[in-house]
């Protein structure tokens, strides 16, 4: 069962629009800033295309095996808008990931939210984690 749990975040990332948006479509960075703890790194495969299949492993250090995602990018509107579903252990099958962009006077304002889990616990780690993604990005891009 999954409950209507929306899970709404938003940063001000002092970079460029299509910086901000093309790191989420890139493996390289995705394995970056696509992970749990700081000096982790996560394994990251994409076929960044409307249709396509993404694969991230996230490792939360050197005895950890990983905690792998995925989803299907839905849509990729560049830099304007991505939807992505995302499957992990801890979230609802296929549920949503809509990210946003605007510029704004200190460099992109990022909206993700995040909907569908199957618990109010699932989404507060979830916030927890997607918050530490989003912090994670910014330093990527500096």
């Amino acid at each position: 069962m999954t409950l209507d749990l929306p899970l709404r975040l938003s940063r001000t990332i002092p970079a460029e629009r299509e910086k901000v948006f093309d790191a989420w479509l890139d493996p390289a960075l995705m394995q970056i800033f696509l992970c749990p703890e700081e000096g982790s790194m996560a394994k990251v495969k994409n076929n960044a295309t409307e249709g396509g299949r993404f694969d991230i492993l996230m490792e939360g250090g050197p005895d950890d095996e990983g905690v792998p995602h995925w989803g299907e990018y839905r849509v990729i509107d560049r830099p304007e808008r991505l939807d992505f579903t995302w499957n992990s252990p801890h979230a609802a099958p296929d549920s949503l990931v809509h990210l946003t962009f605007e510029d704004s006077k200190d460099g992109t304002h990022v909206r993700l939210v995040h909907d569908c889990f199957p618990s109010e616990e699932a989404r507060d780690g979830h916030e927890k984690g997607w918050t530490s993604i989003l912090e994670k990005l910014e330093a990527a891009l500096d």
